[in-house]
This record gives structure tokens, sequence and C-alpha cells, in this order.
């Protein structure tokens, strides 16, 4: 991974020296919340509903062991023993004290940690693949261009006041793992027929108020002109993005209203102007970063076959979890480990400080000292022999992190809603919390199969429920709270905003709607084969709707 020079070091010194002494002056008086706001959102502190809250960068959702310990740390720390993964690969902290948050940012840098730019008009974090550089199926490792982008991006004095926030995400392979037709800018890494390496390259998706797939500007693009392509959709958008309504000023609605031609039209005339200069990357520098992500020396350990087999065959909790939390990787004696952090009836996306120590103990112990955060709130170690698979095991199932739901209906994504959260219509959490516990029976899991289910608190869709197989929107009606659902979403490679099924339900009654889309999907499926996506694309809502607001207006 990558490890911080001495520019990276001094620059988040002084960040943290500044927003000391703005912390200071806040809290004195002589800067008011309102003078604040802007100073605290580039340092990652946002005001919630009860109290700050910090969100900690994990750029593309890479940690070693060390800097997780000082994750478990700053929870236990400052906070009240917990931390929140999110959506974006970070981690957040609800409950800290905005005087610590100058400790918390001086510790956070010990271990090459920051919280810049994970909140305000600026390019965010760079997210890709949680499975990158250990998949079988892509073409390269995706993080050394995330990190030559966050590099790139890092305070850049032309980009750092955008009309609105800016989500880049990065993905490798065929299958998308990283959600790219949902970001501002998604670019797949691929080789053209003669194996070299470039990108395609999409714009304009998003969630929010207005849902919108992205759109291919480019089949192929070089690699070596990354920044300078990048540097043109960057500023046809600073140029052009609305910033008289902040509802309209992300780059989806520019690509809506100007439509995809002539905004490319316009991103390749700027481009005209800088491929052929310095922001185009020499092979060296390329070659200098893909040596920060050089895989791990990864012996062979074929014994694993055998002791596997043998393992899966006397446990069958152990064989469960390796059928849904281990993944094949492209080292045939290795696996990569989903870490489910949704045990049933849990919050979705939280970990304990104690919890986040033994991830990074096991990480040292069986995982090449490597974790990794995903979109989807979970947690992976990429690089597990399937000798240490048991051993591993064992040890998570002590910790509560065993749970075998990886893709299943109770790996749940869910935003911190009303819980939390100021912008909140309703909550999110007891709902993911209830749902779980209504599917919770493993067996039961295994008869429904594959299947996402995304919460959010409101419009803003922090838990991405546009994309969900079932999407659950909290909304606000008559000072209630109401859950509007969706069906058809996925973000993945054949992604799909879903569709708004009819009027929402009460709290009380959300469940018992889901059980019964679920029930609808296992009488109408083709076979236990056939997944929920698969088939509400060929039925279409219609029996979801009949019998949804059929079993509703029964129980009226």
């Amino acid at each position: 991974m990558y490890r911080y020079d001495e520019f990276d070091h001094a620059f988040v010194s002084q960040r943290v020296s500044q927003f000391r002494d703005q912390v200071e002056r806040r809290l004195s008086g002589d800067l008011t919340e309102d003078a604040f706001k802007p100073l605290r959102l580039m340092n990652g502190v946002y005001l919630q509903l009860h109290a700050y809250m910090l969100r900690v960068a994990v750029p593309y959702g890479t940690l070693n062991a060390r800097q997780m310990r000082k994750l478990a740390h700053i929870a236990r720390t400052y906070d009240r023993g917990y931390g929140h993964f999110t959506t974006r690969q970070n981690i957040q902290y609800n409950w800290p004290k905005l005087s610590d948050m100058p400790a918390i940012l001086e510790e956070l840098a010990e271990v090459e940690m920051h919280a810049i730019q994970t909140s305000g008009n600026c390019i965010r974090n760079v997210t890709a693949d949680h499975f990158a550089g250990a998949a079988a199926d892509e073409v390269a490792d995706p993080r050394p261009y995330a990190e030559i982008l966050r590099q790139w991006s890092s305070v850049h004095p032309e980009f750092s006041f955008l009309p609105r926030k800016f989500k880049i995400a990065v993905t490798a392979a065929e299958h998308d793992r990283a959600a790219i037709q949902v970001h501002d800018i998604g670019l797949q890494l691929k080789s053209d027929d003669a194996g070299n390496l470039g990108f395609a390259v999409w714009i304009g998706g998003g969630q929010g108020r207005t849902p919108i797939l992205a759109k291919k500007v480019r089949d192929f693009l070089p690699e070596a002109d990354l920044l300078s392509y990048v540097t043109a959709i960057m500023r046809v958008y600073n140029l052009h993005g609305r910033r008289d309504n902040k509802y309209k000023a992300r780059i989806k609605i520019l690509v809506h209203e100007t439509g995809v031609e002539q905004l490319t039209s316009e991103i390749e005339a700027e481009w005209a102007h800088l491929k052929d200069g310095e922001l185009r990357l020499p092979a060296a520098d390329i070659a200098a970063i893909n040596a920060y992500f050089a895989p791990p020396e990864l012996g062979d350990r074929a014994e694993g076959w055998g002791e596997l087999a043998a393992w899966k065959k006397s446990d069958p909790g152990f064989a469960e979890w390796v059928g849904r939390n281990v993944a094949p990787h492209r080292h045939p004696d290795y696996g990569m480990v989903t870490i489910s952090l949704k045990p049933i009836g849990g919050i979705p996306g939280d970990a304990t400080a104690e919890q986040m120590d033994s991830v990074a103990r096991l990480a040292e112990e069986f995982g090449h000292d490597e974790i990794r955060v995903t979109h989807e709130q979970n947690l992976v170690l990429p690089h597990v022999a399937l000798a240490d698979l048991e051993p591993l095991y064992r040890a998570l199932l002590a910790d509560g992190l065993a749970t075998a739901n990886a893709g299943l209906i109770t790996d749940i994504i869910a935003c911190p809603g009303l819980d939390y959260c100021a912008l909140a219509n309703a909550r999110s959490i007891p709902v993911a919390q209830e749902i779980s516990n209504r599917f919770g029976d493993p067996a039961r899991q295994a008869e429904i199969g594959e299947f996402k289910i995304k919460i959010s608190g409101c419009i803003n869709a922090c838990g991405h429920h546009h994309v969900g197989h079932i999407g659950i929107l909290g909304v606000e009606k008559k000072g209630a709270e109401l859950y509007q659902i969706t069906l058809g979403g996925s973000a993945d490679e054949n992604a799909s905003i879903g569709e708004i099924i009819g009027r929402g339900f009460e709290p009380e009654r959300l469940t018992d709607a889901i059980e019964t889309i679920v029930d609808t999907y296992l009488v109408n499926r083709l076979g236990s084969d056939e997944k929920f996506l698969d088939c509400y694309r060929r039925l279409g809502a219609a029996p979801f709707k009949t019998a949804l607001y059929d079993a509703s207006a029964q129980a009226a």
C-alpha cells in the first residue's frame, strides 16, 4: 500500500495545526458556527443531530493492521467504543467531542491517515474494488490509479470549491464491484487488443434526489492520459455546473440537461489543450506508484485443499461460512475473505474497538497485514491461505465476526438515519435490524439466495437504496415516518435504478411488506438458480405490486 512521502507528512501535519487553532477559536467564541462550518468540513467534521461526527478517509478502502489498531484506539479513547464503516469505504465516529478533534487528527497522522476531503464540495475519497490486487478477473490492480488520482486531487486549487461534491470510483474487472455507474466519474481499467492498459470512462452517475446512471464517454483512454482527461472533465463541470441550486449542481444534472454528446465534445476540446502537456503520466511515474502496491509473496500452500475439504465435512457452520464469505483468489491456494459487519439483528457497518483490534491481529497472522473496507460496509482480508481458513474462522467466531451472510438478504446496507443524521427523515438502523431478525435463519437465507437490501433515511441516498434489489427510502409524511419501496435496482456492470412500487408503508408494516416481496419471488422464480434480480427483470413489477398491495389491503 502507499506510504507517505515527505510532502504528505508535512501537508497533513500543517492541516492538523491549522485546525487546532480553528477549533480553539470556535470553542472560545471567536468563531461562530457559520464561520466555522467550512473550516470543519475541510477536515471531515460534521455537526449531526446530537453531536459532532468525524469521517476519516480510507483511500480506496485499504488499511494495514497498524492503522486499524489506531482506529480502534480512537473509538475506545475518544468515542463510545465503536466506529461505523461507510459506503465510501471510510469510517465515521459519531460521538467525539469537538475539543478532541485536533488530538484525533494528530493521532491519525501518526499512522498516515487523515480526514481531508471526506466532506465539502470537493473531490471526495476515491474508492475502488475491495478485491483489488487479489481478484482473478481483474486486468491489473486499479488502486495505483486511485492513488494517482488522490495525489492529484488533494487540495487541488482549481477543484477545491466545486459546484457540489464529486465522487470517483475505479475498478479493473468486467464484473463491477465498485459501482462505477453511480459515480460522477467511473473508471474501468482494461486492456486493448495490443495489451496496453487504459480506461473506459463514465460520467454523470449518481443517486440522491435525482438518481441517474452514468454515460460512457470514452471506451478506451490510454493510461498515460488519465489525469489530463479527468482534468478536462473537471474543468468543464467547474465551468458549467450550477451554483444557484444545490439540487441541480451535480455533474449528472449537467450531463442530463446538456446532453452527453455536447458535453463529450466540450470535454474533448478541453482535453486537446491538455493531453500532451505536463499532466501526461510518464511510464516511470506509473511504475513507481505501482511498486507501492506490489502483491505480497504468496507461497504455495497446496496442503490447504485437503485440509479445507476435511474441515468443511466435519463442521457445517464452517462450510457455510466458506461458501458465503470466501471468494476465489487469483492464487489457487488462497481466498479472499469477507468479514461480515452484519450480525443478525446488528447495526450494519458498526464494529467495536475490540473487533477492530481483532481484525488487525488476524490480518497480521493470516492476511499479510492487509485489510479492505467495502462499499457494502464489510471488511475483507484479501490474501488468506486456504490452509489458514479454519483457524481464522474460529477466531472470527469468538469475536462475533463470522456471520455467513455475504451477499445474502441480511447483508444489508443502511445509513445512520434519524438516530444520528440531522438530514434524515426516518430511521434506518431499526428497520435493518428488524428485517435482519426476520430473515436471519441460515436455511431461509440460503433458500432465498443472493439478495441486496439497501436502506436510506432520506433522499440523499447514503444507503444506496436506488440500486438495491429492494431499496427502502425513509420519508416524513404528516410528522410520521413512512417507507417507500423500490425494486429492481443494481450497482454492478448491469446497473439499474430501482422502480418505485407504490405508496409507502408505516414502520410496523414494512417488514411484512418485504416478506411479501420475497415470497412472491420464491413462488415465481424459474427454479432455485434464478436470482431475484433476474426474476424481477423477467416478470416486471406487476406481480410484486399485486401481491404487495393486495396483502396490504387485506391487512388493513
